[in-house]
């Protein structure tokens, strides 16, 4: 966490004007007692760490948020304790006071920024739901900078109640039939995040699907993504003179090289532009024989009102209209794109689905020999 810090080695101050300052145990003090301040102080720094953790630069903040901050921490203490610590360190740190009632704390201004290793325990949560659904989808470099922050979450959220019962309670559960992840050689892995963060060329040994051999590519990596449990990349082929944007799943990379030359990405390319173009619907051969592809095509479907239900709350696109027909049947009209990944989708209804058009999608739906790829 970063906050505004002048000196870490002060945190540990007198909260109590009749207090001491802590010196080394006299010599004729006894064993225990040394012990016994040393775990004092220790609390003390550690409570009064999570006091300046809750402060912040262009916001007041409640001693009373700050006190209930720390309650949810583990930290038996009172308000006025609260109170104490912040005008004990008001003496030694940037931050200052305001006359509201309740009275309010923030950095100043001109505070110089410093980096504590500690976190409140909202920044706990977001880490470690970042751990818990990210990390496949970060390269290397900012994988290494982040588990010591990972770790430092599992340990702030371990003696919190509160907490630790939200993400005891959070989950994010796939949509269709979940399947289990196919191994996926981390070297490659790590080498093909390398590249793309740094932009670099990959010299890559890759297994397609249909065939039981490997091939060997240069490819210029231009984006990861993840659709259930496959991730791909999203390249080019350098011995591609059109730079076509193909897919490649990163479990059939049997290795990666990282090349020197800079990758090079296709002008005017942007990630969500090619997305929402169904660059990874997958083509249907059946729909090669429409206009662009099925790209942009106007659909209807007729469902049986059970089966159609879902589509009234989740529509398939902005444009979508909803008919409810005399023989308690539900018409769908909307605008998308045909791929393979919608035929998969319209089988799954069943005898739920009573029609589709144009012709070309209902054929493709009732064909059961598809070509997958």
């Amino acid at each position: 966490m970063t906050v505004p810090l002048t000196d870490a080695n002060s945190l540990h101050v007198q909260t109590d004007p009749n207090e001491q300052a802590n010196t080394p145990a006299a010599t004729d003090s006894s064993a225990s007692e040394s012990a016994s301040d040393d775990r004092h102080g220790a609390a003390t720094t550690a409570r009064q760490w999570q006091v300046l953790s809750q402060l912040q630069r262009n916001r007041w903040v409640g001693t009373t948020h700050v006190f209930e901050q720390l309650i949810m921490a583990g930290f038996d203490i009172s308000l006025r304790t609260v109170q104490r610590d912040l005008n004990a360190l008001a003496k030694r740190f940037p931050i200052e006071k305001n006359n509201a009632n309740p009275q309010g704390w923030r950095w100043c201004d001109d505070a110089p920024l410093q980096s504590l290793p500690h976190m409140n325990l909202s920044q706990a949560v977001a880490f470690n739901m970042v751990e818990a659904n990210l990390t496949q989808l970060l390269p290397p470099v900012i994988l290494d900078e982040l588990f010591p922050w990972f770790d430092l979450a599992r340990r702030q959220l371990k003696n919190s109640k509160v907490t630790h019962s939200w993400i005891d309670r959070v989950r994010i559960e796939p949509a269709t039939q979940p399947l289990i992840a196919p191994h996926i050689d981390l070297d490659s892995k790590d080498n093909i995040y390398h590249a793309l963060f740094y932009q670099l060329q990959i010299k890559a040994c890759y297994t397609r699907s249909n065939k039981s051999q490997a091939s060997e590519y240069t490819l210029n990596p231009i984006a990861i993504i993840q659709r259930g449990v496959i991730i791909y990349l999203v390249a080019t082929r350098t011995d591609d003179p059109e730079a076509i944007i193909r897919t490649f799943a990163l479990h059939r990379f049997a290795s990666v090289e990282i090349l020197e030359s800079a990758a090079q990405t296709p002008e005017n390319f942007q990630l969500d532009t090619y997305l929402d173009a169904g660059g990874m619907g997958f083509s249907h051969p059946l729909f090669s024989k429409l206009p662009s592809h099925g790209k942009n095509t106007p659909i209807e479907l007729q469902f049986t009102k059970q089966a159609g239900k879902s589509l009234t709350e989740s529509k398939l696109s902005d444009d979508q209209t909803v008919t409810l027909n005399d023989d308690d049947t539900l018409t769908i009209q909307a605008t998308v794109n045909l791929t393979s990944q919608l035929v998969w989708w319209l089988r799954g209804f069943g005898s739920g689905l009573l029609k589709a058009t144009p012709e070309l999608l209902y054929q493709a739906v009732l064909d059961k020999s598809i070509d997958h790829e």
